[in-house]
């Protein structure tokens, strides 16, 4: 896989395909919204790995709790805190913290578009990272329901982007989301996501 993390990386610092990708799995809705407020900074990894000849990402199942991404589906990640270095090592800590790996084993390649996420007034910071081995999950069930090892030679298949209609606030709206072997990633994640599979695209990577 190291050369297709090579070519991932050549790709990655080149010109990004930006919010044009981004917004092939934007919600409607995402137009009314108001992007004038403060917003906190976060940051997410796309983890790259190697599973059975097969390169991966992972997502997380969140918990459910009190808040806008209540049991979503996401990439690792969180909020920006003031020991970080920069907002990479706040992706690669949140990574670690989330997933339980050894973030000493991950190698930063490159970063997608930034993305403000206005339903809970924070501006994410997309990193990509790979390992050269499997990592070794454990996740952390205070904030994790559960990991999912995540394909992507199936996650980039046309045939798997679909559109359903959801209630989100005082919306009714249709939905693009990923229907990945039952699991319907939508939102921001999707979005991020749909800027990745542009990369990998370009890249001519094999999955």
């Amino acid at each position: 896989m190291l050369r297709e993390f090579n070519k991932i990386q050549d790709q990655l610092s080149r010109e990004l395909p930006g919010l044009e990708a981004q917004m092939k799995m934007a919600p409607i809705v995402r137009e009314q919204l108001n992007f004038n407020v403060p917003q906190q900074k976060a940051a997410v990894m796309v983890l790259l790995f190697s599973k059975n000849d097969n390169l991966h990402t992972i997502l997380i199942k969140r918990n459910e709790y009190d808040g806008p991404h209540s049991g979503q589906i996401s990439l690792p990640g969180g909020k920006y805190e003031h020991e970080d270095f920069d907002l990479s090592a706040t992706s690669l800590r949140e990574t670690a913290e989330e997933t339980g790996i050894d973030p000493s084993g991950i190698h930063m390649i490159g970063r997608l578009t930034t993305l403000e996420i206005p339903v809970s007034n924070f501006e994410v910071h997309p990193f990509v990272g790979c390992m050269d081995y499997k990592p070794d999950f454990h996740p952390d069930p205070t904030e994790v329901e559960y990991l999912i090892e995540t394909d992507l030679n199936i996650l980039i298949s046309p045939e798997i982007r679909k559109t359903k209609i959801m209630n989100i606030g005082e919306y009714m709206i249709e939905l693009p989301y990923y229907d990945y072997l039952g699991h319907h990633i939508w939102g921001a994640t999707a979005m991020m996501l749909s800027e990745f599979l542009e990369v990998l695209k370009m890249a001519g990577t094999k999955y």
